[in-house]
């Protein structure tokens, strides 16, 4: 028995998804279920221009028994999924009241018992090529595709190691072939592909023959109960890793498939769903010679297009399919499928038809090099390549999703990734930094007259001003970024700003409200803990803001709006340019939200001519390396180092302390000088490192006091300090002098000299800058 009052009011620019679909623009899927009677109480209002009164009232009293599916869907790809079974004796009375006018209050109440599921995600990475080869790393996925191309097959190992070298930098624990064999040469024994690979690098691999080979990146979460279903089939596994599964299952689809002429597509399809978790997967198998198969979800993909004709398409339709494949049930729709692509829903090449070159990869990095035309894969997307067509389709349409998938245009140059002159990519992107912050501010702020315009948020600024509070959330350096620009953004917006590692905030659960405006910060833009995070807070309504350094991401697409930081392509796992490229950005929103604050014009103006003469003060900072490169002579063998600062200069010990840590494997800390006396003063002595960043900003007499601590114990502090402070060079056993600029811009000059410092140590110590042990690139796992 239950009774129910309901009180609604509802607002016409609302952005919530919660009883009904309004402007929102968020992307999401929640799968709920009650075990109990749940009573829901709901009061709101709003007030709009408009006087308008709407009164509804209704009563009713039922014994029913009810199965409800209700779906709820907005412009962007959101799907919220309701179910629910009760049986129930109600007597409800409702009350809909609605004045529409732009201002709302909102009170909800919501009580039940209810079970929540949740999933994880971890990595591989594979390179594969259909119709000849196909080579297997971690962390992403390369393969090349070649019909009617003229192409040794030297040129074709070419192609895929080059692949496999692009990637390598994400970081990776096993490399493989996939070898298709030439159908002019196929007989009983190579017609079976051939797949080397063995844990370690490329030189040790073994030979196996298989059926199927599915390259994966991801995580599939529900593995042990497909493992389970499969042993008891009698399908036999080898190892324990969650990928196994994969090719078992597609096998056991394809040995109990009800007709013979059933397409590769469709076995993926069937076999996809049954999968939970996020992965990008490639499939081959010798049984469907000259065709491959890939998906996504969760984990990114897109799709390279070459061909020396001009494509018969600039976009290709989505075919959608409603069957669904379950164990035990047949799929009774699959004779109605579309099995193979016609040349209304391909892309080809208008030429001939035929010559034409696909790549598919998780970074554009792996495919620029071959061609600038991509194709991003959303979540559930199917992509076949059949007879040198490639097609796509999904399982089911969402309501106001874009039925098609353009063919885009890479803005990226090849010399971006390439080495050029330098011992690593980490000491080029150092270098690069003059010019990666330019390109940060570059058509973004204008000098004359003090105007910042970022174009991603202008169309959300106004609902922006209005939140109550700001949460920056990210990783490792993004994080470091947030640390950095928290107390700027605080004095230019005038709000509350959180700054959260998005692990330790989805852990609490943390309150988010439908007037938050959350920001995620993420170079890649797949970090998987902060991909979390965002739809943890878009299923709470809030307005969310990517700042990414890679367009087409998980995080740019997913959000509402967002910045890109324009740094260019960062191979080096240790983030260096797009740490000071994130920084310049978040403090260029601050300058925009400031923009109507006549009492912070002074204040702006100082920032903003900081910012006009920063890449020339970065350069002047470079021009220290040869010193730097002194110290790291004398540092390299210590076992220990700590990095200490306070107020703006904080987040720079952070982020000096963790590039130390990642690429020297030294043990680092950063410690806030204000809490010296509060443990980390018991590890000074003449032997232990210290570095002290001090600079001429409001806690620069506090910094000297933590000097003098340090002194007072035999310490022999390394300072970073301004140009001509004899005060400091009194005190120190060495000084790094830095160019003076504005406090909140100082720790963008404070941070190179520490880049430089971990680089040069881990030179002397031997080890690789680039690809430092146990690192990924990208962490697209939890």
């Amino acid at each position: 028995m239950s009774l129910c009052l309901c009180l609604d009011v509802n607002m016409s620019l609302s952005r919530c998804l919660y009883v009904s679909v309004s402007m929102s623009k968020c992307l999401c899927l929640d799968v709920y279920t009650s075990l109990s009677p749940c009573l829901y109480v709901s009061i709101s209002m709003s007030l709009s221009l408009s006087p308008c009164l709407y009164l509804y009232v209704s009563i009713s009293m039922s014994l029913s028994l009810c199965l409800c599916l209700d779906v709820y869907t907005s412009l962007s790809p959101c799907l919220y999924l309701h179910v629910s079974i009760s049986m129930s004796l109600s007597l409800c009375l409702c009350l809909y009241v609605s004045v529409s006018m732009a201002l709302c209050l909102c009170l909800d109440v919501y009580m039940s018992l209810c079970l929540y599921a949740s999933a994880s995600v971890s990595v591989s990475l594979a390179i594969f090529f259909s119709l000849s080869l196909s080579l297997s790393l971690t962390v992403g996925i390369f393969a090349y595709l070649n019909y009617c191309v003229p192409r040794t097959r030297k040129e074709i190992f070419e192609t895929l190691v080059k692949g496999l070298r692009r990637l390598e930098y994400r970081g990776y624990d096993s490399a493989g072939i996939a070898v298709d064999s030439d159908k002019k040469t196929t007989t009983e024994d190579n017609s079976k592909i051939v797949l080397i690979k063995k844990k370690g690098k490329v030189k040790a691999l073994d030979e196996e023959l298989y059926t199927f080979v599915v390259i994966h990146n991801g995580i599939i979460t529900n593995y042990k109960e497909l493992k389970k279903y499969l042993n008891s089939k009698g399908y036999e596994f080898e190892s324990e890793t969650d990928t196994e599964v994969i090719p078992k299952l597609i096998k056991y689809v394809y040995d109990n498939r009800e007709r013979e002429d059933l397409s590769f597509s469709t076995l993926v399809e069937r076999v996809i769903q049954q999968l939970e978790g996020a992965f990008a997967l490639v499939f081959k198998s010798h049984y469907f010679p000259g065709e491959a198969v890939a998906t996504r979800r969760g984990s990114p993909l897109l799709i390279g297009v070459r061909s020396k004709y001009e494509l018969s398409a600039e976009h290709i339709p989505i075919q959608y399919n409603s069957g669904l494949f379950k164990e035990g049930v047949q799929d009774k729709n699959s004779h109605n499928r579309p099995d193979k692509p016609d040349n209304s829903t391909a892309v080809n090449s208008a030429g001939d038809g035929k010559a034409v070159e696909y790549y598919f990869a998780s970074d554009a990095s792996a495919i620029i090099e071959h061609t600038n035309k991509v194709i991003y894969l959303e979540d559930d997307d199917i992509a076949a390549v059949v007879g040198g067509k490639l097609s796509l389709h999904r399982l089911n349409s969402l309501a106001g999703e874009n039925p098609v998938r353009a063919i885009q245009t890479l803005q990226m140059e090849l010399q971006e990734i390439m080495k050029g002159n330098f011992e690593a990519f980490m000491q080029k992107e150092i270098f690069e930094q003059p010019e990666s912050v330019f390109n940060t501010m570059r058509g973004r702020i204008c000098f004359h007259t003090n105007k910042v315009i970022l174009g991603g948020l202008k169309d959300h600024l106004k609902e922006i001003k209005r939140c109550r509070r700001l949460i920056v959330i990210g990783c490792g350096t993004s994080f470091h970024a947030a640390v950095a620009t928290r107390q700027i953004l605080e004095e230019l917006t005038e709000l509350p700003v959180m700054v959260e590692l998005a692990s330790d905030f989805l852990d609490r659960n943390t309150p988010v409200f439908r007037d938050d405006v959350c920001f995620y910060i993420s170079q890649s833009g797949e970090t998987a803990d902060t991909l979390m995070a965002l739809r943890y807070c878009k299923d709470r309504g809030a307005l969310t803001v990517g700042v990414t350094n890679t367009v087409g991401s998980s995080i740019s697409r997913d959000t509402d709006c967002g910045v890109h930081i324009n740094a260019g392509p960062e191979i080096g796992v240790a983030s260096t340019k797009a740490y000071t490229s994130q920084f310049v950005a978040l403090i260029m929103f601050g300058l925009m939200m400031s923009e109507d604050r006549i009492s912070l014009q002074p204040r702006r103006l100082e920032i903003i001519n900081g910012l006009r003469i920063l890449p020339d003060m970065i350069k002047k900072v470079l021009t220290l390396d040869n010193k730097i490169k002194s110290i790291a002579d004398e540092l390299y063998q210590q076992k220990s180092l700590l990095v200490m600062g306070r107020g703006f200069n904080y987040a720079t010990c952070l982020e000096g302390a963790l590039k130390i840590k990642e690429i020297t494997y030294m043990h680092s800390e950063g410690i806030l000088a204000g809490e010296l006396k509060h443990g980390p003063l018991a590890l000074i002595d003449k032997h232990m490192p210290v570095i002290m960043i001090i600079m001429k900003d409001a806690c620069y007499t506090k910094c000297q006091n933590a000097l003098q601590q340090v002194t007072a114990r035999s310490g022999r502090p390394i300072i970073l300090c301004c140009q001509d402070d004899q005060e400091m060079s009194k005190n120190a056993y060495k000084t790094i002098e830095l160019p003076h600029t504005v406090d909140c811009l100082q720790g963008i000059l404070s941070v190179i000299p520490l880049q430089l410092l971990s680089f040069h140590l881990a030179v002397l110590r031997g080890y690789d800058v680039d690809c430092p042990r146990n690192l990924a690139k990208s962490v697209t796992v939890e």
